[in-house]
């Protein structure tokens, strides 16, 4: 680290940068802070646990609270531009990751907000530095935009499936086998058609079980249909990504596999010679 730096300059590389030694030492330093308030919400959240060790969970809950909130104010202390930061995403995060026990000091009723407390998780990706990965995110999203439309019309068939078949229960069974109403009834064929199969309304006479069947061996053959059409799509961003943006200069097609040299449209060169 440069020593013309000044103090802030040298905080903010600390504790925004991880390509420095003390860095690297306060990142793996917020990660385990950060996992160990986890597990002393999860370990609070079992009642004979809570019980047995209420004021230790407290006191170590309002410690994290005091480390988180002194790490809050040191990054807009040292940020170049603290407002940026405090509307950030990462920014609001940290500031939920320390409100709700500070609101709880001052409204009984907030104590359910401690729950934000969870929240904290998120900021792994931060210390992680994962953010550089979640551009990957970006496959994702392309498939699904790309999906949409055949995701909806797909809904939309299952959703007149399910009221088909849970209007049809309903007349063959009726209420006295407990499908008491059509809503209900519909309840039982979405249960039935995603194979979750609860068991808490099932048929009793031999047509209602032939529908049952009929519904279950539905269920499975279009339950892979969602799946399919998302890794397709996913498929095609994914090759898209690895083709590059040269434009032939013949017919004009811009993508093209990052290995091609001759246009997979008209076969003309996409480089000059030796111009590649």
């Amino acid at each position: 680290m440069r020593n013309d730096l000044t103090w802030r300059q040298r905080l903010y590389i600390i504790i925004f940068e991880s390509d420095t030694r003390s860095g690297q030492r306060f990142d793996t330093a917020l990660l385990l802070t950060i996992l160990a308030s986890l597990v002393v919400v999860m370990l609070d959240s079992i009642q004979t646990i809570h019980l047995a060790y209420r004021d230790l969970f407290s006191a170590l809950e309002w410690g994290f609270t005091a480390l988180f909130a002194l790490e809050y104010g040191l990054r807009l202390y040292c940020s170049p531009k603290p407002l940026r930061y405090a509307f950030s995403f990462f920014g609001l995060i940290d500031l939920l990751a320390v409100l709700p026990a500070f609101l709880a000091l001052a409204f009984e009723d907030a104590q359910f907000l401690m729950i934000v407390r969870v929240i904290r998780m998120i900021r792994i990706f931060r210390v992680l530095k994962l953010r550089q990965y979640l551009t990957q995110a970006n496959f994702l999203l392309t498939a699904l935009r790309a999906s949409r439309r055949k995701i909806v019309v797909f809904l939309v068939t299952v959703s007149s499936l399910v009221t088909v078949f849970g209007a049809l229960m309903y007349v063959i069974e009726g209420p006295a086998h407990g499908f008491t109403s059509i809503p209900t009834s519909i309840y039982w064929a979405v249960v039935t058609l995603t194979t979750v199969g609860f068991g808490d309304i099932t048929p009793k006479t031999p047509l209602g079980q032939m529908v049952a069947t009929l519904v279950m061996i539905t269920g499975y053959s279009i339950i892979a249909v969602p799946t399919g059409i998302f890794t397709a799509e996913l498929t095609q961003a994914m090759r898209q990504e690895g083709q590059s943006q040269h434009h032939c200069p013949n017919c004009g097609k811009s993508r093209h596999e990052s290995s091609a040299a001759f246009c997979n449209r008209c076969g003309s060169p996409l480089f000059p010679q030796g111009g590649r």
